[in-house]
């Protein structure tokens, strides 16, 4: 896929991932030159401030594709859904 070509994919938040971020799903175009959850991340940083809030330190966010948890540095392939949230905790 060229940088030029553009993707649809859907996007979850959960717990205080979706508060920051304001809704639980959506459905976006991705440009071609995100590759990676990392560049995701970056991307959805750029889009406001809510996700620059809820993606302030991308480190303690998990992410999964396809249902699949995966790295920031995981390539986003053919990856139809992606889903962020915080690490679970026991209790």
């Amino acid at each position: 896929m060229g940088a030029d070509a553009k993707r649809r994919v859907r996007l979850l938040y959960f717990a205080w991932v979706r508060e920051k971020v304001g809704c639980a799903a959506e459905d976006v175009e991705l440009p071609g030159s995100v590759a990676t959850v990392a560049d995701l991340v970056g991307w959805l940083k750029q889009r406001g401030p809510q996700y620059g809030e809820a993606f302030a330190r991308p480190q303690v966010v998990r992410a999964a594709l396809d249902k699949v948890h995966v790295k920031p540095s995981a390539t986003l392939g053919a990856a139809r859904e992606i889903a962020f949230f915080p690490p679970v905790t026991g209790g």
